[in-house]
Formats: C-alpha cells, structure tokens, sequence
C-alpha cells in the first residue's frame, strides 16, 4: 500500500536565507523553473499521496495563493499559524489531526527534491510497516553538497541513535503516525523533542539515502546550487 497522507513544513521564518526571505517565503523561492514548495508538492504527487496539510506563518498569504493557483491532483489544505509559529513537532500535532491514525510522510522543503528521492520514499514506507516505528530518511554527510554540515545522528542497523559525533544528516523526510506525538504535552515543541525520546527507547528507525544531499540554507548555498547542471 502507498502512504496517502503528507505534511509540508512551509511556516519557517527562513531567517538564514535572509535577504532572499524578507519579501518571498522560502518555500517559493525558485530553484531553476520550479519552487521549493512545487517540488515538495510533485514529488509526493508522483508517489501517489492524495491529501497534503501544509503549514503557513511567515509570508503565508503567498504561499495561500500560490496553493490557490497551483495545478495538482492532489487536495491541498492549510493549516494557519500566523498568530503563533508552533514549531516543527507542534505544527505537525496541530496540522495532521484529519489524518487520524494514519501514516503519513513529513517534508522540509528546504532540500532539493529530484525524483530519485521516489524509490526511497517506497523503502522508506517498507521500513515503517515492518518495524511499526516511526522512521527517518538520512544520508551520510560525505553526500552533502554543503560540506558545513556536522551530522544529526548515527545509523546501525536501522535504528537511530545521537552521539558525540554523528555522521548521518537528517534529509527532511520521515514516516510517522500521529502516536509519536502525544508523548509531547504542548502546543508549541520541536520534532527533537519527539525523537529524543523515541531514541531513548530505540524506537526511532532511519534509513540512509544513497542521493547526493542539496539543503538550502543559506543565500551563497541557494546561489551555488541554482547554478548546478542537474536543475530542470
């Protein structure tokens, strides 16, 4: 079975990314012929998800019409946080109540999403189903076309773990169900806050990409990636 349901983190300040994010959001900042947000949008229609929540704070009436005006198959709702950001995992608590209790993927818009990504999303879902836990796309900071980046976490036989040096990057995809979140009794948290715990009962399950990783970050790092070949 294909997982239905996604969630598209669009509400983040894109602070880093300034002065590219004081007029546009960085989800509608364009890399090549397409937005961050299409993309993110085409890559799940193209895996067969039929219902998207996104999230929306800074900026978010653009992004409202931008969603508006967009041609996808796919049903598109908003969820509203522009009187208050919630974070990561709290954004996703308030944003995914319709999903009830299904799976359903979680996408930061901020990595350049090419349709390689598709057959590891499928290994990703498979990964879910078989251990019945939550799970994490990583890849190996050695993949990183942005060499800054220290590591997340640390990757053995599936399962996820955070030490004091970590060598897997968080690419900005995951698997989850609405249960990992209710161990967290606030409005307003992080999703680090979620796989803390998760990790500290070895119930946080990774799988590494094999995919050259692009993150936008920064304006110099939007402007290196911009001028790559491998933009369509």
């Amino acid at each position: 079975m294909n997982v239905k349901y996604a969630m598209i983190l669009a509400a983040g300040l894109g602070t880093r990314m300034k002065p590219l994010t004081l007029e546009t959001p960085k989800p509608l900042i364009k890399v090549g012929s397409k937005n961050l947000l299409e993309r993110s949008i085409n890559l799940l229609e193209n895996y067969g998800v039929e219902k998207i929540i996104i999230n929306v704070h800074h900026l978010a009436d653009q992004i409202e019409k931008f969603i508006l005006n967009i041609k996808s198959n796919i049903k598109i709702d908003i969820s509203n946080e522009k009187s208050l950001l919630l974070d990561t995992g709290g954004g996703v608590k308030e944003g995914t109540k319709t999903f009830d209790d299904n799976p359903f993927f979680v996408l930061n818009p901020d990595t350049l999403w090419l349709s390689n990504y598709l057959s590891e999303m499928k290994s990703l879902e498979k990964n879910f189903f078989k251990s019945k836990k939550p799970c994490l796309l990583l890849v190996n900071k050695k993949l990183s076309f942005d060499t800054s980046f220290k590591g997340d976490f640390n990757l053995k036989k599936n399962i996820v773990s955070k030490d004091i040096e970590n060598n897997f990057i968080f690419t900005g995809l995951q698997l989850i169900d609405r249960n990992c979140l209710y161990t967290i009794d606030k409005k307003v948290f992080s999703m680090n806050e979620v796989w803390d715990k998760l990790m500290d009962e070895n119930k946080l399950c990774g799988l590494e990409s094999r995919q050259k990783f692009y993150h936008l970050n920064t304006e110099d790092m939007y402007n290196k990636i911009s001028n790559l070949d491998i933009i369509d």
